[in-house]
């Protein structure tokens, strides 16, 4: 059982996938900083004079019925910049990659030679266990 779950660990699958929600989160941070530095000042222009900055006010008096429409504009400019960079550096990179070196060999079996490994993978298993199958 611990050899399953150490080879499961070590599998080439996690240890990628950990260094990408760390540089995903530094990348967040990043853009974060970006819209936060940048794009909010923009978006106060158009806000007017007040401080609540760009939004509606839906009742004069009270200002906890403001909508405020600039983090809404933030949160999609960070999404769209994440996905793009996301998108540009680690997926199209990845599936060239896949084309240029991938396992050709996989992707031509036929049916017949897809069952002769099952057949043979079933046959090693069997082994291992002395013919008992356990469900």
């Amino acid at each position: 059982m611990l050899k399953g779950f150490k080879d499961f660990l070590l599998r080439g699958n996690v240890v990628d996938l950990a260094v990408a929600v760390v540089i995903g989160t530094a990348f967040v941070a990043i853009v974060t900083a970006f819209t936060t530095g940048i794009v909010n000042p923009i978006l106060a222009v158009f806000g007017g004079d007040d401080e609540m900055g760009l939004g509606i006010q839906l009742i004069a008096d009270k200002p906890a019925t403001f909508i405020q429409i600039g983090p809404i504009i933030t949160a999609a400019i960070n999404f769209i910049i994440i996905a793009a960079v996301l998108y540009f550096v680690l997926v199209l990179p990845s599936i060239h990659a896949k084309k240029r070196y991938g396992n050709e060999e996989d992707e031509k079996l036929s049916d017949v030679e897809v069952l002769i490994q099952i057949r043979d993978l079933l046959a090693d298993g069997q082994r291992e266990t002395g013919g008992k199958h356990e469900f």
